[in-house]
């Protein structure tokens, strides 16, 4: 794709002949003229421009902490990415802060950038990143390390944070990932567990107050500071012990007004944080164009894979009224056309119905539609399907069995039978849907070819009954295949990991497989990832610090984009592995295909994200059995420590109230500046 010969000129801060001559020069200053120089000789120039609804713009002098904000990946996946727009608000609303955003370049802007010593810049206004106060990095996967280190290096910050002085930002890493960051611990300053809202405001009044009494104590003070909240994890301050075999002997403070134990964050009150209310509307084509509101945090399904529901407990719903008022504000100020009803499992709010029914009935007769992103098997009837297409206009139904066999969903806590799955696509088939997208994972513990090629059973089986029901052969589905990976604070943290040449053996088998009936098989599409990117994120998911060496060595080497497959480089992996970690007495297979004990000392252990260790281990040995656990929600606690230790607890409805009123809406008008 050619890029065009002219690019428009963003909302930007003042700028300045000497600017173009050093961009390090002074943070008030834009590196635009030298970036818009380069836009043409790049693909997509426009995700480099910002300007976007919803961008904020604020005079620098008149803020006293200033963030730089990143997603680690390329504009059209981060720009939508909830979690740095609900931060990016927060901050914003603060009459002197100010946040703005940076997202990884790709290499021919890289490439163009060191060429002509341009920074890593903030699309906003386009300022060096290194001139802020802090630098927040949200990682939703692992795969996104190595963007890390090429935006440090570009931002002139010095790679590692024991070379950093006081003129350097403080880079503070969060999300998924950061619940166990030491693989990164060489390269960040902090990081912070769990749920960001009031960490940010936390970590922003401590700044504000350390620059206000004039830097006392330099960089060190003012981490110390951090890690004194018990909070906010500060990798310098913990030394980590190895024994003889390479596993870890402990991991201990090495000051004594620094906490043994580092606790997530739990935001309770969500309608106390309707954010975001202004969403970003892109300018480029990113993945998700949407308004989307997080309807619910947390599940208590107990899948012993999804690190995702164990470390985000207990459930807190967001209640209809808040939701419905959210979405109306939202679309207003986007014009965006699809409202994504967003959580880890969005058919199990307690009032989802009432919900559904409430948003399709405010905005019948518009082009407004709905979707739930995550949708169980189990949890969705007709009553949804009807309302989530009543205005004629049907997105995706992806649904997640996760196992293929009734024996595998039992060892991973899927309590989904086939009956469910059929029962459920049918109901979608038979209210419009033409086409449903199956998810599973392959590489589970204990799995077996047998395992995995009832999958392609299923799918037979979902076709033969979608033809059935609608009397039409006009129906398809898409198996879409994962490879599984252990990941911390699951009951599955201790489990080996299949090697690559397995899983691709039973991918190939199950493809064959589907095949077999070509008049069913021609129906069913078959996407998958092969294991060797899976075991590369297992690496990085259950590593230790001596793991930063290998991303270190990959990132020199070229390595950028690894959640991409196109720019993924398993043999760049493994050789780096090769070069580095023996020399620490390990190996990749240590990390990936070897099962670890009860007693095992863990990377991450000190690092509290409410659950009890004994309890994960307990529910480790039931998978092994085969032993499916309840939802807590609706029967008693099962001890896992979450809302004792974090003094939380399970909120949820129903609450009784309806969606409306709201004033009916029979028109969205586009805002300003959102139409493109």
């Amino acid at each position: 794709m050619s890029a065009p010969s002219t690019t428009p000129r963003p909302a930007a801060a003042p700028t300045d002949d000497a600017a173009v001559t050093s961009p390090h020069h002074d943070a008030t200053l834009s590196v635009w003229p030298r970036l818009e120089a380069l836009l043409p000789q790049v693909t997509k120039p426009i995700q480099y421009v910002g300007g976007e609804l919803g961008a904020v713009v604020k005079d620098w002098d008149a803020a006293t902490v200033r963030w730089a904000l990143m997603y680690p990946d390329a504009y059209e996946v981060g720009l939508p990415n909830q979690g740095v727009q609900i931060l990016y608000e927060v901050l914003n609303e603060l009459p002197d802060v100010l946040a703005e955003r940076t997202y990884a370049v790709w290499p021919d802007l890289e490439r163009l950038m060191r060429e002509h010593d341009v920074p890593q810049f903030t699309v906003d206004a386009h300022r060096s990143v290194r001139r802020f106060d802090v630098f927040g990095v949200s990682f939703s996967t692992e795969l996104g390390y190595t963007n890390l280190l090429t935006a440090i290096d570009l931002a002139g910050i010095p790679m590692l944070a024991a070379d950093r002085t006081d003129a350097d930002p403080v880079i503070v890493a969060g999300g998924h990932a950061a619940f166990n960051p030491e693989p990164i611990a060489d390269f960040i300053d902090a990081a912070v567990l769990g749920d960001g809202e009031e960490a940010v405001l936390e970590i922003t009044t401590i700044v504000r107050e350390w620059k206000a009494e004039g830097s006392p104590g330099g960089r060190d003070e003012l981490l110390l500071r951090l890690a004194r909240t018990e909070s906010v994890y500060v990798p310098r301050f913990y030394d980590v012990d190895y024994l003889p075999d390479g596993r870890i002997q402990r991991v201990v403070p090495n000051r004594p007004d620094v906490p043994f134990r580092v606790h997530k964050r739990t935001t309770m009150d969500l309608d106390a944080w309707p954010y975001p209310k202004k969403p970003l509307v892109p300018l480029a084509e990113t993945v998700h164009e949407r308004y989307a509101v997080e309807i619910f945090r947390g599940c208590t399904r107990g899948c012993r894979f999804c690190q995702a529901g164990m470390i985000t407990r207990p459930v807190r719903e967001r209640s209809i009224t808040t939701v419905g008022q959210m979405v109306q504000q939202g679309l207003e100020f986007s014009g965006f056309h699809e409202v994504g009803l967003l959580s880890l499992s969005s058919a199990d709010h307690s009032e989802i119905g009432d919900m559904c029914s409430g948003l399709a009935e405010q905005y019948a007769g518009t082009n407004v539609s709905l979707s739930l992103p995550s949708t169980r098997v189990d949890a969705f009837n007709i009553d949804l399907a009807q309302e989530l297409s009543r205005n004629g206009r049907r997105t995706g139904l992806t649904f997640a069995p996760e196992g293929g066999s009734e024996r595998i969903r039992k060892v991973i806590n899927k309590m989904v039978s086939k009956d469910d799955l059929i029962r459920t696509v049918v109901t979608a088939y038979t209210n419009g849907w033409r086409q449903v997208k199956l998810y599973f994972m392959c590489g589970l513990p204990t799995e077996t070819d047998a395992d995995v090629l009832e999958i392609a059973d299923m799918a037979h089986e979902v076709i033969r009954a979608g033809r059935a029901a609608t009397g039409s052969k006009d129906i398809r589905c898409t198996v879409s295949i994962g490879g599984f990976v252990p990941k911390p604070h699951t009951p599955f943290q201790w489990a080996s990991m299949e090697r690559p040449e397995v899983i691709d053996g039973r991918l190939k088998l199950l493809k064959q497989a589907i095949n077999a009936d070509r008049s069913l098989g021609r129906a069913i599409g078959f996407r998958y990832h092969d294991g060797e990117p899976s075991l590369i994120e297992g690496l990085l998911s259950r590593g230790d610090r001596r793991v930063g060496a290998v991303i270190h060595e990959v990132w020199r080497n070229g390595g950028r984009f690894d959640g991409w497959s196109e720019h993924f480089s398993y043999q760049r992996w493994v050789d780096a592995a090769a070069a580095v970690l023996p020399g620490f007495g390990v190996d990749l297979d240590w990390y990936t295909t070897r099962e670890r004990d009860e007693l095992e000392v863990l990377p991450w252990d000190h690092l509290d994200s409410g659950l009890d260790k004994d309890w994960l281990w307990q529910d480790w040995q039931d998978s092994l059995g085969e032993y499916e656990q309840d939802d807590c929600r609706w029967t008693p606690c099962f001890d896992c420590g979450v809302c004792p230790s974090m003094d939380t607890e399970i909120q949820i409805g129903p609450t009784g109230r309806k969606l409306l009123p709201l004033t009916p809406v029979t028109a969205l008008k586009v805002p300003t500046g959102a139409q493109q």
